[in-house]
């Protein structure tokens, strides 16, 4: 594990840009970004546009670790060139930026009140691979509907067992416990799903460090005890469906509370506009996210 990453994770200021949208979501991203499905005929020459859009991202002089701390990657950009470099290696050689890797394979239908994450085959073999493409992190997502307490428990006790799968093999898990901001319980979801999280981490040995990825809590400041566990490298917020000025709004009254943010982020970017106005509209998202971070 690289200690200079640990740190800069632990007591870094600036957010996670989450560039992680996958097989299902990726033709809303590339649609949202004005390349509609007809551009491309299959997979790979989806995963090749979406991958263009997130080189552009990366390499543009607004994503800088002055405000990014980290950025979550998927397999498929894990496993492709930025300038002759993987994608994590340039992330961190040349901007200073963290790599994490989305390792969930989807969702289960919901049952319980939540969605657990789906089987996961082929971990192990993942995880030595992101090891070798010099991955610091991972990131996982489960989905939180009602404030069912055997639901919640289940997602709770399903994303530490596979986080500590993760830690075993040298990498630091981000366990993202959702909770759907429609929820009409969202509250109580969170008192259940905060009781839980202790449950799991005071279970843990000592050595053993993860990440949280929450939805921003109802209650200000709610998550400030998980912020300062020993066992948690750093907390941070997922935009859930909010548009970015929202969330913004609501993450700076949380203090402590960081971003990762992936719509939000990306919220306004085309592929039509100018290398000028790409980089100015990135950059004035950015600088917003990271304000409402650093609070």
């Amino acid at each position: 594990m690289n200690t200079e990453q640990l740190n800069l994770m632990h007591t870094g200021k600036g957010f996670i840009a989450a560039l992680d949208q996958s097989g299902g979501s990726t033709p809303k991203a590339l649609s949202q970004y004005g390349v509609e499905e007809n551009s491309y005929s299959n997979d790979e020459e989806m995963y090749t546009l979406v991958h263009e859009m997130r080189t552009r991202i990366i390499k543009s002089q607004s994503f800088d670790s002055e405000y990014i701390l980290g950025a979550i990657l998927f397999e498929n950009t894990m496993d492709r060139k930025i300038d002759g470099l993987w994608t994590a290696d340039y992330l961190w050689d040349k901007k200073k930026i963290v790599p994490f890797l989305k390792v969930d394979k989807g969702l289960t239908d919901l049952a319980s009140g939540v969605q657990l994450m789906k089987p996961i085959p082929n971990l192990d073999e993942l995880l030595t691979r992101a090891v070798e493409r010099n991955i610091f992190g991972t990131k996982m997502r489960s989905v939180i509907k009602e404030a069912n307490p055997e639901g919640i428990r289940d997602v709770i006790e399903q994303q530490f067992r596979v986080g500590l799968q993760i830690f075993e093999k040298g990498l630091i898990p981000i366990i993202e416990p959702e909770i759907d901001i429609y929820s009409p319980d969202k509250e109580k979801s969170e008192q259940i799903l905060k009781d839980e999280i202790i449950k799991q981490l005071n279970a843990l040995d000592k050595n053993v460090k993860v990440m949280l990825k929450l939805s921003i809590p109802t209650v200000n400041n709610f998550y400030g005890e998980l912020i300062t566990d020993p066992h948690v490298v750093r907390v941070v917020a997922l935009s859930g469906g909010y548009s970015r000025e929202e969330a913004n709004t609501k993450l700076a009254q949380n203090h402590g509370l960081i971003a990762s943010f992936s719509r939000a982020l990306s919220e306004g970017l085309t592929a039509g506009q100018s290398d000028a106005q790409f980089n100015n509209q990135l950059g004035n998202s950015i600088k917003e996210i990271y304000e409402a971070s650093i609070t």
